[in-house]
């Protein structure tokens, strides 16, 4: 294991066959990156909806070359930021070296058009993770979450998404809104599962603490599955 994966606790863990959970940031701002990152989660993940849409096998082929440094894609070298973030921080060869290994390409399924060619994109070489956005994905297959509850063609299509992943050696990852929709798709298998949002979890305690406060119902927690 190379110094630059054992810093990668994402890597490390799904490289051992152990799942992983992270949080899911929407809100702006380095400090809200550093709070999370003390909760002991492994990952973060900054929600930038919306960039690029690839949905077919040759444009998922294109993100693999696109995150990868030569031979192995077409990655330029740029900054060197971020190598100096490790300590000790390793040279311009190391880093070059160390990087593709260390890497993880993420694709995310939530089209029709993606889900219809899962197992494709899954057989990519490079790919390492499919992840699922249940939300977009239920909209797009015309069986929206309503009333927090998934329609059984939704739950047919995440586990489709899971069994393609697994079908071809890679790893299955899945939002979820948290920690007990979280553990019922960890006992599914899932291999990176978000587990809280920070908007949301914002809301939750400070309407929990308020309803405490004044003595009164704590108010619905609002749109969830």
């Amino acid at each position: 294991m190379s110094q630059m994966q054992a810093a990668n606790r994402l890597w490390t863990a799904l490289s051992k066959g152990k799942q992983s959970f992270g949080a899911w940031q929407m809100i702006r701002g380095a400090n809200v990156s550093r709070v999370l990152a003390r909760t002991g989660v492994d990952w973060i993940l900054v929600d930038c909806e919306h960039g690029d849409i690839d949905e077919t096998v040759e444009e998922v082929k294109r993100v693999v070359k696109a995150a990868k440094f030569p031979p192995r894609g077409r990655r330029g070298f740029g900054s060197p930021y971020a190598q100096q973030r490790f300590n000790p921080a390793p040279n311009f060869i190391e880093y070059l070296h160390q990087s593709n290994d260390a890497t993880l390409v993420i694709v995310q399924i939530e089209t029709k058009e993606a889900l219809e060619a899962v197992d494709e994109i899954a057989a990519v070489d490079g790919v390492d993770v499919l992840f699922i956005g249940p939300f977009d994905l239920g909209n797009n297959i015309g069986h929206p979450i309503v009333s927090r509850e998934m329609a059984p063609q939704l739950k047919d299509a995440i586990a489709k998404v899971l069994e393609a992943s697994h079908k071809h050696g890679k790893k299955c990852g899945i939002y979820t809104s948290g920690g007990q929709q979280a553990n019922v798709f960890a006992q599914q298998g899932f291999d990176m599962i978000s587990v809280a949002t920070d908007h949301t979890s914002l809301d939750d305690v400070v309407r929990g603490h308020l309803s405490v406060a004044s003595a009164t119902a704590k108010p619905d927690k609002g749109v969830s599955y």
